[in-house]
């Protein structure tokens, strides 16, 4: 993740108005939820013939719903 990329997160979540516990809190979450799907399509991109990868990544993306 970029610093740019995060700077648009930030910017997502409260646009100017930065400061209450509930705008880094959502910020928080929206990092988890990239860093997730960044080690999920990692898992993706070395699946092998028998679906360990692809079942690492469902289990990488299944706990953001926990």
């Amino acid at each position: 993740m970029t610093d740019d990329d995060i700077a648009t997160m930030m910017n997502e979540t409260a646009g100017q108005h930065w400061g209450t516990e509930h705008h880094f809190r959502r910020f928080a979450y929206m990092l988890l939820a990239a860093e997730r799907e960044a080690c999920a399509d990692i898992c993706d991109q070395h699946a092998s013939i028998e679906g360990i990868a692809q079942k690492c990544a469902a289990e990488i993306r299944a706990r953001g719903n926990k």
